[in-house]
């Protein structure tokens, strides 16, 4: 996956004197740093996870995107000169105030990392995990980054209908577990992984369960996870996603007994500061606020990926990083900061 397209190892590239901080090696992340290297400008990308890729390495499996061309992009930006810190966590290894201060521009691409809860009884009983930190934590072990992996067995349930909860099913039998089901409160055909994706699954031996929602994870005497209490659904009237609504149908509840639970109920903007800090202005969905041209309420940062959009495909947040890196090239040669709705 070529990141750098303006430039390529071994080009004489003037120096701007300029520099520039990208917090998120994701795709957003990575397309920026590409962009703006080939500019000239000193390039600093700071992540929380120990190689760079992000999502593109560590959330999704390699059967969809081979990790061979990813890593051979990151080596190429190295050797362009961008420089990484990994494992570093902005707003807790290092202070965002220190980032605003020792760089010219600053491009926030975060990305999307908490996990949307079902806010259902039983939600934190041990056997209850989120699938975003399942996957991640999959990908951290067989890639020899840590010792621990979340091991699994017997019956594993999975919720959602994207291509999280699918991805999910790969790897939850990949990790062990001997059965696994898929549950959505809607039918496939308007699951946001598609028909196809959902047909796969049953080709390839995983049971689903559709019009159908989770309403208690129930407990055993020891606090962990042994039955999910579930609900069958009808579509309604259409919602404010332009897809029917799921209604619960009264006096269809029945019970599955499971060994483990992944949540894939969707993602949540994750901006590495919190309640508006620094000036820069989040929305109710907790993605921060930009102008056409990416730029934040506050001077001099910008942001772009799935921080600004909440959660995306690979291809849109790549892009929105590469237009935002344009534009902060564009302030750091003029200096000019006007907000453009």
């Amino acid at each position: 996956m070529k990141f750098a397209r303006r430039c390529k190892p071994g080009d004489k590239i003037p120096s701007s004197g300029k520099k520039v901080a990208i917090i998120g090696a994701g795709p957003a992340g990575l397309g920026a740093a590409g962009e703006l290297i080939c500019y000239g400008h000193e390039v600093h990308v700071y992540d929380m996870l120990p190689e760079p890729g992000g999502l593109l390495i560590f959330g999704i499996p390699e059967f969809r995107i081979p990790k061979e061309g990813v890593r051979k992009g990151v080596k190429e930006l190295i050797e362009l000169g961008v420089v990484f810190h990994l494992n570093t966590k902005v707003g807790e290894d290092v202070e965002f105030e220190k980032i605003l201060n020792d760089f010219d521009a600053v491009l926030i691409a975060t990305g999307t990392w908490k996990s949307r809860r079902l806010n259902i009884p039983g939600e934190d009983l041990e056997g209850v995990y989120h699938a975003l930190e399942f996957i991640v934590d999959y990908h951290l072990h067989k890639y020899g980054y840590s010792e621990h992996a979340i091991k699994l067995k017997d019956r594993v349930l999975v919720i959602g209908g994207g291509l999280t909860a699918v991805d999910a099913c790969y790897l939850a039998r990949d990790a062990g577990a001997e059965e696994v089901y898929l549950i959505y409160r809607r039918t496939r055909e308007f699951a946001p992984a598609g028909v196809r994706e959902f047909n796969k699954l049953e080709e390839n031996g995983f049971k689903i369960y559709e019009l159908t929602q989770p309403i208690e994870f129930i407990g055993d005497d020891e606090g962990k996870l042994k039955y999910v209490k579930a609900i069958r659904m009808k579509l309604g009237e259409k919602d404010s996603s332009g897809r029917p609504r799921p209604v619960p149908i009264e006096n269809s509840d029945f019970t599955i007994e499971v060994s483990a639970v992944l949540v894939a109920a969707g993602e949540i903007a994750t901006p590495p500061f919190a309640n508006e800090k620094y000036g820069i202005e989040t929305t109710k969905w907790n993605t921060i606020k930009t102008d056409k041209e990416y730029k934040t309420t506050r001077k001099g940062v910008f942001a772009a990926g799935d921080v600004v959009s909440g959660p995306s495909l690979i291809g849109p947040a790549l892009a929105s990083g590469k237009k935002a890196a344009l534009s902060v090239h564009k302030y750091l040669e003029t200096g000019e900061w006007k907000w453009i709705e």
